[in-house]
């Protein structure tokens, strides 16, 4: 048995800049702008290492373990859900079937705020629900720029609308890493984050839309937003306290839009807004390109362009009910109890009350992974779409290639996260959280925010911060529960301005270095609605504690 050290130094000072330095290696690495994340994540794992080995104590074999554990983990759920869900992507663009629902979905109005609600809020969350990973601003940058809004609108705008969703992002994987590193049932955690979101699912559209327009335009439109925004929130909150995690974008967004759609049959602004800038001086206005000619759908055209989502829907509902999981685990899982690490690591005092074993299982629930749901649906979508088996098969294989950085990284940052989980290194970064006392809540919440602008993933912060989160609210008296979901639900206002979603939102846009530029748009709105978040869960720690799931 090995007992984790919190104070290698005996100065908690010293020991919390110590544990510290894998964080903060990671984060000075992405942040510079010099070194591609999958990279910056290998040499902060490397870094992790080290400092559990040679400063905290703890035993090679054991860190050596951990940090397999931990890349395993960040596959086997996280990175499997991503892999799939591009797959996904890439046969409807191969198939046209992409360009067919871009077409319908942009012939609903030509009024661009109305555009905006449908396309960056909506149906963004739509893709954010099913791919996340940066997918949602680059399918709506796309069609903005195709609709012949301005550069900076298509992308800032982009970015600033998926935010509300990207807690239950690719089938709710942030909620899964942060399940994963704080061994609290995800089912509470996407309970609490639905009890925090609806909230900002009700800013964002007006936020949107006065961001484009201005108070003016917004005031114009304001019903169409408001039933934006009350058909997301509510689907948002009921899905995910009464339903699962996994399916609430997907389900608010459908919603959404069917409400929206349907409201703009009976209604429609007085005034037709036809500019496609920014309101005030927008220099991108000048590189805009001409609006793609829309080609008319026929509704079997609509319908096929539909289906493989419909069927994602399909499975992906069946997928996340306890009674198919019931009913597959006992055959389909494999339960890895790893040697020498497994019950082998003792939290102690101040963390634990008395010594508490630290378990370490790999289960290997094959079947029953959304992931798995989710390559099912794949699959049979491209036999629809008229794929051959063998055309399949081709076509994964250069999925895996395209998303070989990106899953190499979730695996690297879950590793760092299970290592400074069983080291303790995050239980002395917590100790020190601590210290904030009462503005806790607030400060955390900025915590998530902070990871997400820098990692450019919930799930990487979720990942990071996570465990942490748990330690220091335990330590303050606060909810773990909450915390946890502070730090998910803070974290989505940081979406907007990690370089990763940038550099998405400009190739989609083809507006090729004005990355600054598309930063200092967004960045205000970005700080301000964090803020809003932390105060949020100030008062649900410290006034409205009836909200916080037990």
């Amino acid at each position: 048995m090995w007992n984790q050290v919190y104070n290698p130094f005996n100065n908690q000072a010293l020991s919390t800049i110590a544990a510290a330095l894998p964080v903060v290696t990671l984060l000075v690495l992405i942040a510079s702008n010099k070194v591609k994340a999958h990279i910056a994540a290998v040499i902060a794992l490397i870094v992790a290492n080290l400092v559990a080995i040679l400063i905290f104590t703890m035993p090679a074999g054991m860190s050596i373990r951990a940090t397999i554990l931990g890349a395993i983990t960040g596959f086997f759920p996280i990175g499997w859900i991503g892999l799939n869900v591009i797959f996904l992507y890439r046969l409807t663009v191969e198939k046209g079937a992409f360009e067919t629902l871009q077409n319908t979905i942009g012939g609903v109005t030509t009024d661009r705020r109305l555009q905006l609600l449908l396309i960056a809020f909506s149906f963004g969350a739509f893709f954010e629900g099913a791919s996340g990973f940066g997918t949602p601003v680059a399918v709506t940058g796309a069609i903005l720029i195709g609709l012949g809004f301005s550069p900076l609108a298509a992308s800032g705008l982009s970015l600033i609308a998926n935010t509300a969703p990207v807690a239950y992002g690719a089938l709710g994987t942030p909620i899964a890493g942060l399940a994963s590193v704080t061994g609290i049932d995800p089912f509470l955690l996407g309970a609490m984050v639905g009890r925090q979101l609806p909230f900002f699912s009700l800013i964002v559209p007006f936020w949107l839309i006065w961001a484009f327009a201005g108070w003016k335009g917004m005031k114009g439109v304001w019903p169409a937003i408001l039933v934006t925004g009350v058909s997301f929130a509510i689907p948002q909150f009921l899905i995910s306290n009464f339903v699962n995690p996994w399916i609430v974008d997907i389900g608010a967004s459908l919603v959404s839009m069917a409400c929206l759609i349907l409201f703009l049959k009976v209604w429609q602004p007085k005034e037709l807004w036809t500019s496609a800038a920014l309101r005030g001086k927008d220099e991108s206005a000048s590189t805009m390109p001409r609006p793609k000619p829309m080609k008319s759908v026929s509704s079997g055209e609509m319908w096929m362009s539909l289906l493989p989502w419909i069927i994602v829907c399909v499975i992906l509902l069946i997928w996340g009910t306890n009674a198919f999981k019931f009913a597959v685990n006992p055959w389909a899982t494999w339960n890895y109890p790893v040697p020498d690490l497994h019950n082998m690591i003792n939290k102690v005092a101040p963390v634990a009350a008395k010594p508490t074993p630290e378990g370490a299982v790999f289960s290997f629930t094959w079947l029953s992974y959304t992931g798995s749901g989710m390559l099912i649906a794949a699959i049979i979508s491209g036999l629809i779409m008229g794929f051959s088996p063998a055309k399949i098969v081709t076509e994964y294989g250069k999925t895996i290639k395209v998303c070989a950085y990106s899953l190499l990284t979730i695996s690297a940052m879950l590793a760092i996260g299970t290592l400074t989980r069983l080291s303790g290194i995050d239980a002395t970064l917590g100790l020190a959280f601590a210290a904030t006392g009462v503005l806790y809540p607030f400060f955390g919440t900025l915590l998530g925010w902070l990871g997400v602008a820098l990692t450019g993933s919930d799930t990487a912060s979720n990942i990071l911060f996570g465990n942490l989160q748990k330690i220091t609210s335990e330590q303050l008296g606060l909810s773990p529960i909450l915390m946890g979901a502070a730090n998910s639900s803070g974290g989505v206002m940081g979406k907007m301005i990690d370089a990763q979603s940038i550099v998405v939102a400009s190739t989609a846009t083809n507006w090729f270095g004005h990355e600054g530029t598309i930063l200092r748009f967004v960045f205000g709105h970005s700080i301000v609605l964090a803020c809003l978040v932390g105060v949020l869960v100030m008062l649900q720690a410290n006034v409205f504690t009836w909200m916080i799931v037990h």
